[in-house]
């Protein structure tokens, strides 16, 4: 009998899922979205425009993170090119551009042309060409495409801020040089000062339409998951309380969408691997503390140098017994094991600003405390689990040495401990 493949004991087994599991992740664009009819009612009414062969206005769209931006707009491009089909009054191409990965000019506007150029080698190469070729090349083939292009810009705001917002007055300037053809901007934001940033010309054109998504709050978050629900996992299997705890966290929390569908998938990846055959309560809360401290080591590992240099002083000291540090002791063990790992340390002074720096993230708590006739000082201390924040810290390659500092080493690297 041979070996005993190691996804063997895990297939057998039973899965709460059923269907398309899919659809307990936050970019599954389901048939309908509940609490969304009156943006997708409004959006629709401008954009019918483009079935009649004219050119839709241009519309800006806010709101926080998870109230369903990016979901609505995906979803009326699919309605769109359905009705294109159904209806055959005109041709509309519908380009979906996420700002967030293609941020520059050229990839923007190289994304754009490449949608209407079929041949591979005349397509425009991920660089060197000069941006003005880039504009003509695409002008020229949408132009001879004629029709209505609609193109998204999702986190339009990081575009801006990275590139400024000359790569918007060429997209606007592309409509404005075709005569077969139209294009419409919808950009989308999470931050509603960004239009502050633009030129007024570009401003004025751009925000000719603006909708803000409000944040959902519980009862509505209850009624997506159930949907969801639904869908993807077995009858009888996520109780009420469950869907109930993970809409209240996710409302808590600026009424993120997304948030709420992570929490309930990994809750039932939770009961799951429990061997439980319902998901309860219990599962919620492991599922929320799996989800912050994921959050935590992303944080941590993508802090600079320095900055996982004090978060390890301030560990240490913790696990040696002294929970508090004021910013002069912490200087003190970081600038020795900057020494002990041959880096120069920063000054006392830049040391501060890291240390505020980490306190917004919640990594560490800094609080300025009275001493009385001694003054007010800055304390430091802990804010997550030591053993955890040791052992992330350490996973870079430059401070792997530190690994084996004990508290008898500790004493010699700061007297007061």
């Amino acid at each position: 009998m041979g070996e005993m493949n190691v996804f063997e004991k895990h297939i057998r087994k039973n899965t709460l899922f059923r269907g398309n599991r899919n659809a307990l992740y936050p970019d599954y664009l389901p048939d309908k979205l509940p609490h969304r009819e009156k943006e997708i009612d409004k959006l629709a009414e401008i954009l019918v425009t483009a079935l009649r062969g004219g050119k839709p206005s241009n519309i800006l769209i806010f709101g926080k993170t998870g109230t369903g931006k990016t979901a609505v707009v995906r979803f009326i491009g699919r309605e769109l090119k359905k009705a294109e089909k159904a209806y055959g009054m005109s041709k509309i191409e519908y380009i979906y551009i996420n700002c967030e990965t293609v941020d520059t000019p050229y990839s923007v506007m190289q994304t754009i042309g490449n949608h209407f150029i079929t041949e591979w080698n005349e397509r425009i190469p991920f660089t060197g060409w000069p941006m003005d070729k880039v504009f003509s090349v695409t002008k020229e083939k949408i132009d001879e495409w004629g029709g209505t292009v609609i193109v998204v810009l999702d986190e339009i705001d990081k575009l801006v801020s990275k590139s400024g917002d000359d790569i918007l007055y060429q997209i606007l300037l592309l409509d404005n040089e075709m005569s077969n053809s139209n294009l419409s901007i919808i950009g989308i934001s999470n931050e509603l000062k960004f239009t502050d940033l633009l030129d007024p010309r570009v401003r004025s054109r751009l925000t000719q339409e603006k909708m803000i998504f409000a944040p959902y709050n519980a009862f509505q978050l209850e009624d997506i998951l159930r949907e969801r629900v639904m869908i993807a996992v077995q009858d009888g299997v996520v109780d009420d309380v469950v869907i109930k705890t993970c809409a209240a966290i996710a409302a808590q929390e600026h009424g993120d969408a997304r948030r709420a569908i992570d929490l309930l998938r990994i809750s039932i990846e939770m009961a799951e691997r429990d061997g439980s055959p319902r998901v309860t309560e219990r599962h919620v809360y492991q599922a929320k503390n799996k989800i912050e401290m994921d959050c935590v080591a992303e944080a941590i590992k993508t802090l600079p140098l320095h900055s996982k240099l004090v978060l390890l002083a301030v560990a240490i000291s913790d696990e040696a017994g002294k929970s508090e540090l004021t910013t002069g002791e912490t200087y003190d063990i970081y600038r020795k094991l900057s020494r002990r790992v041959g880096i120069s340390p920063l000054t006392q002074r830049r040391i501060s600003d890291l240390i505020s720096e980490m306190d917004m993230l919640g990594l560490i708590n800094a609080q300025v405390k009275s001493f009385g006739r001694y003054g007010r000082t800055k304390v430091i201390e802990l804010a997550l689990p030591v053993m955890e924040v040791k052992r992330l810290v350490l996973e870079d390659e430059l401070l792997m040495e530190l690994e084996n500092v004990k508290v008898a080493e500790q004493k010699k690297l700061s007297p007061f401990l």
